[in-house]
């Protein structure tokens, strides 16, 4: 999940989804010893841009190693798993935000610094203008605490007016 996300970075969701897809093709079940044995051509190949493929090699040798205890975040309050994420080298907050709402189903989680979501609150509650992160995370105290439930329906609307869906 820690990888699929950081393929999402900064790209469209389809072109993280294709290459999650290719990875997939090439390794069949994605763990991080398969990961691990793709060298960087191959990684490219799949569409992992260099930097990308070393965030994904760093997050592969720290579940092997078990610096990155992902079993252990289910027991940690949202702030904590926030704060153990964002130690990853190439995780950040929006990462471990997104983290956090669909890999541990928290329910007050407010992914700021996310496009689609600005876009959607402006066009879903009427707006004038696309908000700033920081407006657009004012405006989400009102869905405390269930912020995360909010953050999917707007995604879902912003992908079902774009005649898409999300995953």
């Amino acid at each position: 999940t820690l990888l699929r996300i950081v393929l999402e970075q900064q790209v469209s969701l389809d072109s993280a989804a294709a290459a999650y897809r290719r990875l997939q093709n090439v390794v069949g079940e994605v763990t991080p010893h398969a990961f691990l044995e793709l060298d960087d051509d191959h990684l490219k190949r799949i569409g992992f841009s260099r930097q990308k493929a070393g965030y994904g090699r760093g997050i592969a040798t720290g579940v092997l190693d078990g610096s990155i205890d992902i079993p252990g975040l289910a027991g940690l309050d949202d702030e904590s798993a926030r704060q153990s994420r964002v130690q990853i080298k190439g995780i950040g907050s929006w990462c471990a935000d997104v983290y956090l709402l669909f890999a541990l189903r928290r329910s007050d989680v407010w992914p700021r610094g996310d496009r689609a979501l600005v876009v959607s609150m402006m066009e879903n509650l009427g707006l004038d203008d696309v908000p700033t992160y920081e407006a657009a995370e004012r405006l989400a105290q009102r869905w405390r605490p269930w912020r995360s439930v909010a953050a999917r329906m707007l995604w879902h609307g912003y992908l079902l007016s774009r005649g898409r869906h999300l995953d």
